[in-house]
């Protein structure tokens, strides 16, 4: 296994000579967007931007060489950020970023665990209707988040949509030269976008350009990141993360690893590697795993997959996962040569940024698809949005997923669907509604359509004819398809092959699987029953019924003999 290890590995870091200049000219472009991009993001969780841009140097090249997917760009996201945000809330300014380190150790053991138990197929448990009320409310918290650098107004309410709320009210408070950095940073950003040649560089140009105006004598008071934190030129040194804070850390830990691994998730199923094959999720869980697990002990941040890092990435002309590998290198190469353009750029103009990262991150067309689909996935898309802008985020991606199970369990009792099967001489039985009552003398073949576990058992029971009238009925179930019982399930046909027998009627069940035998064996049900009663199911369809309804007529026409002769 170890042997294949390496070797995989040291193919992911051949160069591939052909790519090699394209892979170059889409890492640089990466890279200078990303600079800007991962300050920000940092800024999201109430941290240094330093701790972005450690992220981005340790975190991209190592989850390049590591991910299934050849071009997944794994950076700093505004998902993540803002959880990790979330996360530090009344925690000493001092433990915020020991506290981080920990985070990205913690997120990265997890992953790594999932990816190594090849646990990909868990990103099918978090329903497209949360990761879209999720998502889509992390978008305006990313605006709302803003409001205080754009403004220059601080608020005193925590929550970001009071503070936002208080802002409005208070808007004669603001700072007249930080609204206007503010506000030219977007116009810069809508205007320099509209420019083909250089709209991939409309953020990083518009963030200058408008960082720029600060040197003006009339908006000197404009905060910029010098001011905000040191900007060494130098590279993120070794840091041990802080093991006491294990346990503090443990539910945010696994809440960020989820949002991380769907959001992996999303990259692997809808961008298919060079070869035209699709990544392995599981694959994937490694790969960010490993990011998240090297960038803990250089001062990093969690990370994950970034959906747009990772189109900019292949729109750049990248070819090779040696293009994210470049955009690593070359931050630091920025870093150390350019610390001090860094600290020059203006507060507001990042707030302005991310403003518009926050409205494009906005899907319409996902909301759209959701809210067309039922009544239930539109319901948990409102829960998890709402959630999400009134209570830590790693609380409200569970609340979403706790509330789609909860639903999804009531919807599926709801569609337990009973139905009788008319023999027809010669050819396929005639489906029907359920009898209310069964009949006296006559044989009743019942088929249930739907989960027959928890409460779907108890609607089964709800639905099923009623026994206590009818004198030596006969009632087959056939269930073929139904390959285990709940307990509940199990009491439910107990009670009623009771109330039947107790009328001297009869019940047979036909086309279950061995391990359902084996259950009712177990459970005292087959002994009740009687084992000649019970017709495993068989390849061809309908044979195990055909046995059972053979055995009923020959029950029903003994037992009416028997009761002529007593007569």
């Amino acid at each position: 296994m170890q042997t294949t290890f390496f070797k995989s590995l040291k193919g992911r870091l051949t160069i591939n000579r052909k790519y090699l200049g394209s892979d170059f000219i889409a890492g640089l472009t990466v890279a200078i967007e990303s600079i800007p991009d991962s300050m920000a993001t940092a800024l999201l969780a109430g941290i240094s931007p330093l701790t972005g841009l450690y992220t981005m140097i340790v975190a991209t090249p190592i989850g390049a060489l590591f991910s299934s997917s050849m071009m997944m760009h794994i950076s700093t996201t505004s998902a993540i950020s803002l959880a990790v945000g979330s996360s530090l809330l009344g925690m000493p300014d001092e433990e915020k970023l020991q506290a981080v380190f920990m985070l990205a150790f913690m997120v990265g053991v997890i992953q790594i665990v999932l990816g190594v138990l090849k646990m990909g197929f868990l990103v099918r448990f978090v329903p497209f209707s949360v990761m879209t009320g999720f998502l889509n409310g992390v978008a305006v918290l990313i605006i709302l988040g803003q409001v205080e650098d754009f403004t220059g107004y601080a608020s005193a309410y925590s929550n970001k949509v009071a503070k936002a709320l208080d802002t409005v009210l208070h808007i004669n408070e603001a700072s007249l030269p930080t609204l206007f950095v503010g506000l030219v940073t977007i116009g810069l950003i809508i205007l320099l976008g509209k420019i083909k040649k250089i709209s991939k560089f409309s953020l990083v140009l518009a963030m200058f350009l408008a960082s720029a105006l600060a040197a003006l004598p009339a908006l000197e008071m404009v905060t910029l990141v010098g001011d905000v934190t040191e900007v060494p030129n130098s590279l993120p040194g070794l840091v041990l993360p802080d093991f006491s804070l294990f346990f503090a850390l443990l539910i945010p830990a696994f809440s960020i690893s989820i949002i991380g691994l769907v959001q992996g998730a999303g990259i692997s199923q809808s961008l298919p590697n060079p070869d035209g094959k699709f990544p392995d999720p599981s694959g994937d869980f490694f790969g960010q795993g490993m990011a998240n697990l090297a960038t803990s002990f250089f001062q990093g941040m969690p990370a994950g997959g970034s959906l747009s890092g990772t189109s900019l990435v292949i729109s750049s002309g990248g070819k090779t996962r040696w293009a994210n590998v470049f955009v690593g290198i070359l931050i630091a190469i920025i870093i150390l040569l350019f610390a001090g353009v860094v600290k020059m750029i203006a507060m507001p103009a990042l707030a302005g940024l991310l403003i518009v990262v926050g409205f494009q991150t906005i899907k319409p067309v996902n909301i759209q698809s959701v809210w067309q689909t039922g009544m239930m996935p539109r319901a948990v898309m409102i829960i998890t949005f709402l959630g999400t802008l009134v209570m830590p985020l790693q609380y409200a991606v569970l609340l979403g997923v706790a509330i789609s199970i909860v639903l999804f369990i009531g919807q599926q009792a709801n569609r337990v669907t009973l139905v009788e099967l008319v023999p027809v001489q010669g050819g396929f039985p005639i489906e029907q509604p359920a009898p209310r009552k069964l009949t006296s003398h006559k044989i009743t073949v019942l088929h249930a359509y739907g989960s027959l576990f928890y409460a779907g058992a108890k609607t089964l029971e709800e639905n099923l004819p009623a026994a206590e009238d009818a004198k030596q009925a006969v009632v087959i179930f056939v269930l073929r398809g139904h390959d285990e019982f709940g307990s509940t399930m199990i009491g439910v046909l107990d009670r009623y092959i009771r109330t039947v027998q107790g009328n001297q009627g009869q019940v047979m069940i036909a086309g279950i699987s061995e391990s359902v035998r084996k259950q009712m064996e177990n459970t005292g049900l087959l002994e009740l029953i009687g084992q000649k009663n019970v017709f495993l199911v068989q390849a061809q369809w309908g044979a195990a019924g055909n046995q059972a309804l053979q055995a009923a007529q020959d029950w029903l026409s003994t037992a009416n003999q028997l009761k002529k002769s007593i007569e």
